[in-house]
């Protein structure tokens, strides 16, 4: 094939503009490496006449994506408008329906319909790419889809928020707290204004509930991720945890097991001396353990126009080469049901941080509660000494059962010698 592929693209913020930027730079190289010219004919966005760094006045305007995806003089629609529900999802279905090939970079669309986007698309005999909605410049998508697929993967995890990887590390490298950090990564653009799907770690869910599927064949199941996010973890805990030998990360964590799949998106304590604890600032990793191949991790720049763009562009390749590998890895009709595992089933070591008035018999109460739950203590650091104020415990435990733990929690934090909710953190074993 040497005829020219018109691609049309919907949304032009930082990815959008990227995009277009992209594709006009390295027209050549893209030529020769998919034997065609990829040529970018209509655009959408709010604002036409906003400046963006790139002249569109070449490409024919729509006002409505879906109206253009449907009606465009294309053959790919490019979809990076955002947002789960609303014009997005239009613009793909209407993509599709006109047997236009898609491609986004938009991870809660696809945690929320992916599966039914998949089966759409496989019907009209179109291709749906959305290597970019997973951590940015790392081709991930592609690796376990197609460079991993004589495996069995079993575990995938990573680091999948530039924004929470950026924050902790900053604390750990300043001393400072969350609040003052996350002012900061806002101001350099790096947090948005409202930076819940963020730090809230809904982001990563998203993004872990794409990779849970086309690692290990199941649908998509972004409700059954347990979440949680890094608000609740301070200078004080990283300073711990320093002392203690570990790291703190915001994993998301997905793992195949006899009983069904266990998606798990929180703060993690990681050797310090493991490869993702050196992953720092705005980078993302990601890590996948296939029966064959073993251990393989992948790491780069998980945001950002040029990373993503750069990844929207190895989707549009694909389908102009005329790849029709399933989105998800296998056909829709042979995911299999996710079976998600619930949290209160999960079993790890944790980091527990008391705030506890300095007095005698408080650590015998609270040993006596971890005794009672089948919590087996491994180390306890007690620092200071303060007759007029609470003082901190930090406590690790062995290997138990989460049921186990959050109901000593519960009990601990009813003591009237502890004056703050009980801080904890799951300590992570990155060994198979």
């Amino acid at each position: 094939m040497t005829d020219a592929v018109k691609i049309a693209i919907a949304g032009l913020g930082t990815v959008g503009a990227g995009t277009v930027r992209l594709l006009a730079e390295q027209a050549d190289l893209l030529r020769r490496r998919c034997g065609r010219v990829l040529s970018v004919t209509a655009v959408s966005a709010r604002d036409r006449n906003r400046d963006r760094g790139v002249d569109i006045s070449q490409f024919q305007w729509f006002d409505d994506p879906a109206h253009m995806a449907a009606q465009a003089d294309a053959d790919i629609v490019v979809e990076l408008i955002g947002g789960e529900d609303g014009p997005a999802l239009a613009t793909c279905e209407a993509a599709i329906a006109a047997g236009r090939g898609v491609v986004t970079a938009n991870k809660a669309l696809i945690a929320r319909h992916g599966a039914a986007l998949a089966a759409a698309a496989e019907q009209s005999g179109v291709a749906l790419g959305f290597e970019a909605a997973v951590a940015g410049g790392i081709p991930i998508i592609k690796a376990l889809r197609e460079g991993l697929a004589g495996n069995r993967v079993d575990r995938v995890y990573g680091i999948l928020n530039g924004t929470c990887n950026y924050i902790l590390t900053t604390m750990r490298e300043t001393g400072r707290d969350f609040d003052g950090i996350l002012a900061d990564a806002q101001e350099m653009g790096y947090a948005e204004a409202d930076p819940s799907f963020d730090v809230d770690g809904v982001d990563a869910a998203h993004k872990l509930a794409i990779l849970t599927s086309v690692a290990f064949g199941c649908e998509v199941d972004f409700e059954g991720v347990h979440v949680e996010g890094i608000r609740h973890v301070t200078a004080a805990d990283i300073a711990f945890a320093d002392e203690l030998g570990y790291r703190i990360k915001l994993l998301g964590i997905a793992r195949r097991g006899v009983n069904g799949v266990e998606q798990r998106v929180h703060p993690c304590m990681v050797r310090a001396d493991s490869p993702i604890a050196h992953v720092e600032g705005v980078f993302n990793a990601v890590v996948a353990e296939g029966d064959f191949v073993g251990t393989t991790v992948y790491e780069g720049r998980g945001a950002g126009a040029g990373p993503t763009a750069s990844a929207v562009a190895a989707d549009i390749i694909d389908i102009a080469r005329g790849a029709r590998i399933p989105a998800f890895a296998v056909a829709s009709d042979d995911l299999s049901p996710a079976s998600t595992i619930p949290m209160s089933r999960h079993s790890s070591a944790y980091y527990v941080r008391l705030m506890v008035v300095d007095r005698p018999g408080v650590i015998a109460a609270v040993t006596a509660v971890l005794r009672d739950e089948n919590v087996s203590m491994e180390s306890m650091i007690q620092r200071g000494r303060d007759p007029d104020g609470p003082v901190p415990v930090v406590i690790t435990t062995h290997e138990t059962a989460e049921a186990g733990m959050r109901k000593a929690l519960a009990a601990i934090g009813g003591l009237d010698s502890v004056v703050e909710p009980p801080r904890m953190i799951r300590i992570e074993s990155l060994k198979k």
